[in-house]
């Protein structure tokens, strides 16, 4: 079979102002080298849009532990692909399927240390590249989750949030709280999603919502927003709470920030006197999270006891209005770009 020469892959065009566009970005035909020594060709059969990107077009945070992105760079991030060709004395062969960062493009040439690949027995290949491992890492790594704690999740929405409640619940939570914008929403969450409440902030005053949802208080917050939403959960909080802080949606939702940072106002005071305990939560500093995650994860999908929902958009030409819907809330859970 011959190769492709050539690949369909998306750019940053212009530095949005505000959220992103379909405007700001461009899907460009461009040369596909040939792999070279060590590399691997793959074809995407799918990758992930993630809110994140905000941040890093945006330019606004500092200390990212993925590079930005300028206008005329091609946009990056998790995906599914099938080996088209490697090298004979590697792992890989064609057929396989692999996970990578090369996403937003059709065909990625990269070294073989950049594929994982994906075990031929995974019961759904393309929810590995959701990032809902990060809910797995946050809520047994960093807030170290117990059976019969009370559980928040900010956040719970959108893909990490979706899968956070679920995982909450087979870890032993006994009441898991989740919030979001929307109504309908909501009634997906606690319908489908492990959660015995959501709230919608707006209209009452957020912090008398969770007050009244968690009575007794808190044990563990997995804090996708920031923002008020933090402020509330923190006044909230019983003693020796833990706090996994892993996204800033509250600042990449804005039009109005760079998308790099989520401002809330903490009570110093009572971080203190209850001793609660606020920690930021990277995969990248935790490596033998995704095994881990890939192998319970399988488990769960296997039993029928946890569901990742998709967004799923054909095409790669649609791509970047993918995600500006991201941004507007017309997507629920993991949104891809199926290819």
């Amino acid at each position: 079979m011959a190769l492709p020469t050539t690949a369909r892959v998306v750019r940053l065009t212009a530095a949005p102002s505000g959220l992103p566009t379909p405007g700001d970005f461009t899907v460009a035909e461009e040369p596909l080298p040939a792999p070279g020594p060590g590399e691997v060709l793959v074809r995407n059969r799918a990758f992930l849009v993630f809110a994140a990107l905000r941040t890093l077009i945006g330019g606004g945070a500092s200390g990212p532990q993925l590079p930005h992105i300028r206008p005329g760079d091609a946009m990056f991030g998790p995906a599914l692909g099938e080996v088209l060709a490697a090298p004979a004395d590697g792992p890989l062969r064609p057929g396989d399927l692999v996970t990578h960062l090369a996403g937003w493009r059709d065909h990625a040439v990269a070294e073989a240390a950049r594929f994982t690949a994906v075990p031929a027995d995974f019961p759904d290949p393309v929810v590995l590249v959701s990032s809902a491992s990060s809910a797995y890492g946050a809520l047994t790594r960093t807030a170290g989750l117990r059976p019969g704690d009370v559980v928040l999740v900010t956040g719970a929405s959108a893909s990490v949030g979706t899968v956070a409640g679920q995982v909450a619940r087979l870890l032993g939570a006994s009441r898991v709280i989740g919030t979001t914008r929307s109504p309908a929403k909501a009634k997906r969450l606690t319908a489908e999603l492990g959660y015995d409440t959501v709230l919608v902030p707006g209209g009452r005053p957020f912090a008398e919502q969770l007050a009244e949802a968690a009575p007794d208080g808190l044990d563990v917050v997995l804090d996708l927003v920031g923002g008020e939403q933090l402020t509330a959960a923190v006044d909230t909080a019983r003693r020796g709470a833990r706090f996994a802080l892993v996204g800033a949606l509250a600042g990449q939702l804005d039009p109005e920030r760079p998308g790099g940072d989520a401002p809330a106002v903490i009570d110093g005071f009572r971080v203190i006197t209850h001793g609660l305990t606020l920690r930021g939560f990277s995969g990248f500093d935790h490596p033998d999270l995704e095994a881990e995650w890939r192998e319970r994860l399988a488990g769960w999908l296997r039993a029928g006891e946890i569901t990742l929902p998709l967004t799923s958009v054909p095409g790669i030409d649609r791509a970047p209005a993918a995600l500006t819907e991201l941004f507007t809330g017309d997507t629920f859970g993991t949104t891809i770009v199926e290819l």
